[in-house]
């Protein structure tokens, strides 16, 4: 591990195996130097006060400033901000920034800076946790000295980062104004002179969307939380680190829900995790119960742990309530349900989780509520609120939701509590015998046009056939000349198939037929 590393440090020096002269070998003064400054690494843990001593008089045993000093400052700084002396520390590194434009390379104080600045945001927010804000007070004025002493440096790289962590602090302190005003500078230096964002830049460019993202997710300003989300997803010119990948899918995530669109919701808390997970960041398992969330409110029966992502946490005893209420809800078992809420009132703490639960308290509830009334047609509704173990006035107010929504149908006496369900067999019946007419209505005009046809069919084969007879027996006028001659039984059996199909169907009586 590093030098940067509180505990366990190895002070970044590049060993190379080489055979000396002994022109070469160091003289007694470095040596005398070093070993202070391992004497002292060795007393930090039983006697960290006489090591930042120790620490703090390496820059006098050299002739003019080198590596000791520097990492002697850089030692006893870090112990003095862990223990609360901040004042001291900001004044040592003052003394620090010094050594960075002649007194070590580069690279090396570059890198060294950016780990203590790390080190610093990592233990003042420890504090923070802790109950002790002052550390946190201390940190803009770390960044101040420090954007002061590298911008005169011209260490882009350097500036680039450090104001990126300075606006998360703001960002972390609410100072929206301030936020604005540090991304906007931050913009400018991620562009190109036409304007347009540089590609080589590409890395810094989304940290600073993750920053603004955020913000605008606090502030709830979903129009232009969208505008940079989506913004964000196109900068293909970056190898971005996952844990800001995991920020960007987060507020995605959160942004979705507020939309109340669970799909996409699921499958940016999806990705957000996995990021997170990626990069080793504790946020993961906050993320995963996220997802747990929308598998809700999506009102999905797949479990979430079958992906390889989530099983090793299916066990998780982090996340073991949410766990506990998606089960429950994927059962139906409303009293599991709340049983599990009643038990973990630290669920409720996240202002997330407690904005979107109650959707699906209400969604269990609601299915409760069907399930109870389903074999009845009047019951009381504070019979159904007793079986469900809430109030009266949320029982009737679900129910008419119900009616409303037309998934039930019924009536609310308000004064007596009792609702009155229409019957399911009589509406089934209702339907069924509609049915039947319209059928029977559909056959009777299909049967009519049929022997309308037939009729008009023997009509004009009668009227056709006397207009011929009549040509060819022009001296008979009786009746019986519209007639061929044939016997009279076979004549009315004619008739009567002509005309049977009427009868037989309702639309002639015999005493019609006969007239005709």
């Amino acid at each position: 591990m590093s030098d940067d590393d509180f505990m366990q440090e190895s002070d970044e020096e590049e060993y190379d195996f080489e055979y000396e002269d002994d022109e070469d070998e160091p003289d007694a003064g470095e040596v005398t130097i070093e070993n202070k400054y391992y004497n002292a690494k060795q007393t930090k843990l039983s006697d960290p006060d006489e090591a930042i001593a120790e620490f703090l008089g390496l820059p006098e045993l050299e002739p003019e400033k080198g590596d000791w000093g520097f990492k002697g400052l850089k030692q006893a700084i870090k112990l003095e901000f862990r223990l609360g002396r901040y004042e001291e520390a900001v004044s040592h590194y003052k003394e620090l920034l010094t050594y960075v434009k002649s007194a070590v390379t580069r690279n090396y104080s570059e890198k060294s800076i950016n780990n203590m600045l790390d080190f610093f945001e990592k233990t003042s927010a420890a504090s923070a946790a802790a109950g002790d804000k002052r550390a946190a007070n201390f940190m803009e004025a770390f960044y101040e000295l420090t954007l002061t002493c590298f911008q005169s440096t011209n260490n882009e790289r350097l500036w680039l980062k450090t104001n990126i962590k300075q606006a998360k602090l703001l960002l972390d302190r609410q100072r929206y104004v301030d936020v604005m005003k540090k991304l906007r500078d931050l913009h400018r230096a991620c562009q190109r002179p036409d304007g347009s964002d540089d590609p080589s830049k590409g890395t810094y460019l989304l940290e600073i969307y993750a920053l603004e993202i955020q913000m605008y997710a606090e502030r709830k300003n979903n129009k232009q939380l969208k505008q940079l989300y989506q913004r964000a997803l196109t900068v293909r010119s970056a190898v971005p680190h996952p844990k800001i990948m995991g920020i960007i899918r987060e507020c995605g995530g959160k942004m979705h829900m507020s939309e109340e669109n669970w799909k996409d919701a699921q499958s940016d808390f999806f990705e957000s995790f996995r990021n997170y997970d990626e990069a080793g960041s504790l946020q993961r398992i906050q993320v995963l119960k996220y997802l747990l969330l929308t598998t809700m409110l999506m009102r999905s029966n797949i479990n979430p742990f079958d992906s390889q992502e989530t099983k090793p946490y299916r066990n998780d005893p982090r996340i073991a309530a949410m766990t506990d209420l998606v089960e429950a809800y994927q059962h139906d078992d409303i009293h599991r349900y709340e049983n599990v809420l009643h038990r973990n009132p630290d669920l409720l703490q996240d202002a997330f989780i407690a904005e979107n639960i109650d959707e699906v308290t209400r969604n269990m509830r609601t299915k409760a509520v069907l399930k109870i009334i389903a074999p009845y047609t009047r019951l009381r509704t504070r019979w159904i609120a007793e079986q469900i173990r809430i109030s009266d006035a949320e029982v009737q107010d679900i129910l008419g939701f119900l009616i409303i929504d037309g998934r039930i149908s019924g009536t609310i006496d308000q004064q007596t509590g009792i609702l009155e369900l229409a019957s399911t067999v009589d509406a089934d019946r209702v339907e069924a015998l509609a049915q039947l007419s319209a059928a029977m209505a559909g056959l009777a005009a299909a049967m009519f046009n049929s022997t309308a046809l037939s009729l008009r069919t023997a009509a004009n084969d009668i009227v056709g056939f006397a207009s011929s007879r009549n040509q060819g027996h022009s001296g008979n006028t009786g009746a019986g000349s519209f007639f061929p001659r044939t016997p009279q039984g076979q004549r009315s059996r004619g008739l009567r198939g002509q005309f049977g199909a009427a009868r037989a169907a309702g639309l002639v009586d015999d005493g019609n037929f006969g007239a005709a």
